[in-house]
């Protein structure tokens, strides 16, 4: 099939949203489509570069649009859907919901895929024009909890199964031959001894005001921070420096080909959400996220402790992880604690999550997300 994805992230860029975008554009190429991913700019990146930064295998064809900021998304997502309609594919999938009117408004069959609410003057609007729609057309979410707000918000029960639900995913081919935690931390040159990693950005409601305060409650554990935007990673170094915190590693961004190796250097992996969670755009997603780094985390076969979010519960459960209130510093330390003098129960935990993310392949997600969608043809 020929596929134009159209997505509204900078390429490339270290943002979740970016990383997902090529993931999943990537998981498309390799089911043997043929992929063309449309983004906004002007950058023109070699492939070899966005290779290595994202950790991609199949090559697919990536072009920029210029846009034109006055106008918003409206002005790419015109810009976008008239380049794709002139590579004349079988399917747009997009992230972007004015691309996916324009295109069904060209008679292109599209699929959305939503990872938030729609909201704001016109996009409740442009959501019931795509969904009233004469030209095939399908929703994906990232979420169960995603789907049940907009079959709520848009009365949407009677056409309930024409939504999909596509939690996130990972390549579990990186994560094969992973080295032990102490091989891992000296090829990396990580600081030997128990060791609580945490992998993403540092934005508002990820807990890194938690992981602090548990840094210095347990001065017996190195933790291993990795990511982050540079601006933050700076004021986070000047931050321990100030305040004399010297069991936290601060690693900057890696690129995504060489991220396991680094989860792999944790003894447990941690996922301390917040009841309010921000990304790169604002926002709060901490009732529908599905965060990439759970999957990572179950792949990379280490414990995981994980904030007691009801998504979250979508995919892991008391088998697979230990769950803490979110922001219960004494909860978390307890759990880190008692991980750290219980060797088997966190093998087990490992186990069982490394077992299940069979499941959250991100070409099983593409599959399923295509499956059966009728085109024009």
């Amino acid at each position: 099939m020929r596929i134009v994805c159209i997505a509204a992230s900078f390429v490339p860029s270290n943002a979740a949203n970016s990383i997902q975008v090529m993931k999943a554009a990537h998981a498309l190429a390799e089911l043997g489509h043929e992929v063309t991913l449309l983004v906004p700019g002007h950058e023109n990146a070699p492939w070899d570069a966005l290779q290595d930064h994202y950790g991609l295998q199949v090559p697919f064809q990536v072009e920029w649009i210029p846009e034109n900021l006055t106008f918003k998304r409206y002005d790419y997502a015109f810009k976008a859907v008239r380049r794709a309609k002139q590579l004349s594919p079988d399917l747009v999938y997009t992230w972007v919901l004015q691309a996916a009117v324009f295109a069904l408004g060209r008679g292109l069959p599209a699929l959305l895929e939503l990872h938030d609410r729609v909201t704001g003057r016109m996009g409740p609007w442009l959501f019931n024009r795509f969904w009233r729609s004469k030209t095939p057309q399908r929703v994906l979410t990232n979420t169960q909890a995603l789907k049940d707000v907009l079959i709520e918000t848009f009365g949407l029960s009677e056409k309930a199964d024409e939504i999909l639900v596509g939690p996130n995913g990972v390549e579990l081919e990186r994560y094969q031959d992973l080295p032990d935690e102490k091989i891992a931390r000296k090829e990396l040159g990580v600081p030997e001894g128990f060791t609580a990693g945490y992998t993403g950005h540092f934005y508002a409601g990820r807990g890194m005001e938690l992981m602090l305060a548990l840094a210095k409650a347990l001065p017996e554990v190195n933790f291993l921070w990795v990511g982050g935007q540079p601006g933050d990673v700076a004021q986070w170094q000047q931050r321990l420096a100030d305040e004399g915190v010297h069991n936290i590693t601060l690693t900057g961004f890696v690129d995504n080909a060489i991220l396991p190796r680094y989860q792999a250097a944790a003894d447990v992996l941690l996922m301390p959400y917040g009841t309010q969670i921000a990304g790169s755009g604002g926002g709060n997603s901490a009732e529908i996220a599905s965060p990439m780094k759970m999957f990572e985390y179950m792949a990379a076969g280490r414990a995981i402790i994980a904030s007691d979010l009801p998504v979250i519960h979508e995919v892991l459960n008391e088998e697979m992880a230990v769950f803490c209130p979110p922001e219960d510093e004494q909860a978390w330390q307890q759990a880190i604690r008692e991980l750290a003098t219980d060797p088997a129960r966190s093998a087990a935990l490992a186990s069982a999550a490394k077992a299940a993310v069979s499941d959250y392949t991100w070409t099983a997600r593409e599959a399923h997300a295509l499956a059966g969608m009728k085109l024009n043809k």
